[in-house]
């Protein structure tokens, strides 16, 4: 693995650092810089990593620099390392809605930038990761990001067209199923159950019908009519469901998130 730089110390970037040293990473090769001197001190002796608050530092060290900032504070990033950063340096790019292209105006002609849309997941190492290459990224750049973000969870490619649609759904899509647990556990609550005994059941049953999908790969339409019968509890709760509209809402809150994330960018 080559040196990794970290500009942005916060809890994505600390679940990437984490997550390559329990790959075998030596942390003496990862360097982090961050605006709080608190929270590098917290890194440093939390994970033995190496720690600078000069992100020019970063980028001299890195082959691989890691950006891990803000969609509203890219730009300022940008500025403070960009007249160091050289083609043959990886800059990879964690900022929602913020577009290869648009870095690419900001740094040195024919730096090689990648744009990456991982999850918070990626903080118990099972993320979901979607990653789109700039102009000048190669295959081999990409495969380099990939063994990078395969640390935190599972890891796909794709053209970067799709990458606003990612952050709309796997992006986004954790805090959707926190409100469905939520709400799965209310209405336990609602019909008797004790809170503790309610929360317990929405969490498993959730872990275990996203298992189900994954382990089938039957359709998850299939899925729910096995659970259906005629008449019974589970078609007379998807009436409701259908009734209020639920499956419709979803769609239109990742569509939603689509279009806030194509707004980042023109702010």
């Amino acid at each position: 693995m080559k040196n990794i730089g970290f500009i942005g110390g916060g809890a994505m970037g600390e679940a990437i650092l984490a997550g390559l040293i329990r790959r075998g990473v030596e942390p003496e090769t990862l360097l982090v810089s961050d605006l709080s001197h608190e929270r590098l001190e917290c890194l440093k002796n939390k994970l033995g990593v190496k720690t600078t608050v000069d992100n020019k530092d970063v980028v001299r060290h890195g082959e691989v620099i890691i950006l891990a900032v803000k969609p509203q504070n890219i730009m300022d990033a940008l500025k403070t390392f960009a007249s160091v950063l050289t083609p043959d340096k990886l800059l990879i790019s964690i900022a929602a809605g913020i577009s290869t292209s648009f870095i690419e105006e900001v740094v040195p002609l024919g730096c090689k930038v990648i744009r990456v849309m991982p999850n918070t997941p990626a903080l118990i190492n099972a993320g979901t990761t979607v990653l789109a290459g700039g102009k000048f990224v190669t295959q081999e750049d990409l495969a380099v990001a990939e063994e990078i973000f395969k640390a935190v969870g599972s890891v796909t490619i794709l053209p970067e067209k799709m990458l606003n649609a990612v952050t709309g759904l796997s992006g986004s899509g954790p805090a959707y199923v926190y409100v469905v647990i939520e709400a799965l556990a209310d209405g336990g609550v609602l019909a008797g159950l004790p809170r503790d005994v309610a929360l317990k059941l929405a969490v498993e049953t959730v872990q275990g019908a996203a298992r189900m999908v994954q382990e089938t790969r039957l359709h998850p339409g299939q899925l729910k009519d096995m659970v259906t019968s005629p008449g019974g509890t589970a078609i007379t709760g998807l009436a409701q469901m259908e009734k209020a509209g639920l499956r419709g809402i979803i769609m239109e809150t990742v569509l939603a998130a689509t279009s806030r994330s194509q707004e980042l960018l023109k702010k």
